[in-house]
């Protein structure tokens, strides 16, 4: 119990960090410790898949992201002490009855008769297997598919394009790459 505990207030501590810092790569990697400390309650709790799963799969998405956010963003590193907050009473506002709804459904909904029998580990693992490889599978597809090709197009956006001219005195005409164009705005 003493290491959920801890565990879920590292994730909240690193939860409100991501929101506290001015750089953007600093905030990435807060994200990823409140994920991994999520993982690390799942391992606690012996739910081992699901918390190996969550650590990996954040560590995978957290490092992309801070790729994505140091080639794209004008200042990751934070040093222009860049406001990344944005509408602050409307977040508080939502942030705050967000939670008061959280903690009123986790108390007082009836979630039924707690299971007095679990199946081991072995089983829950085939268990989550057979339902991520059943019904699930066309929406994680999905959801892959759907995020690659968002990758793909912000990159396909952020490329300046590049001005090609034919060469005249070079036989066959080559064309040769020239400096980026300019965008005129």
């Amino acid at each position: 119990m003493f290491f959920i505990a801890f565990f879920g207030l590292a994730g909240v501590w690193f939860g409100i960090i991501v929101f506290r810092t001015f750089s953007m790569v600093r905030s990435a990697l807060a994200l990823l410790f409140s994920q991994t400390a999520l993982g690390a309650m799942f391992l606690s709790m012996q739910a081992e898949f699901l918390g190996v799963l969550q650590i990996m799969m954040m560590a995978t998405e957290m490092s992309i992201m801070a790729i994505f956010m140091v080639m794209f963003m004008m200042d990751p590193g934070g040093l222009g002490k860049m406001d990344m907050t944005h509408q602050k009473r409307l977040s508080l506002t939502a942030g705050v009855v967000s939670f008061i709804a959280a903690v009123a459904i986790a108390l007082f909904v009836d979630w039924g008769p707690v299971a007095s029998v679990a199946p081991d580990a072995a089983q829950q693992t085939v268990d989550l297997g057979k339902e991520l490889l059943g019904r699930s599978m066309l929406i994680f597809e999905t959801a892959g598919i759907t995020i690659l090709t968002a990758m793909i197009a912000a990159t396909a956006v952020a490329i300046q394009p590049v001005k090609r001219i034919k060469e005249q005195d070079s036989p066959g005409h080559e064309l040769t790459e020239q400096e980026p164009m300019k965008h005129e705005h």
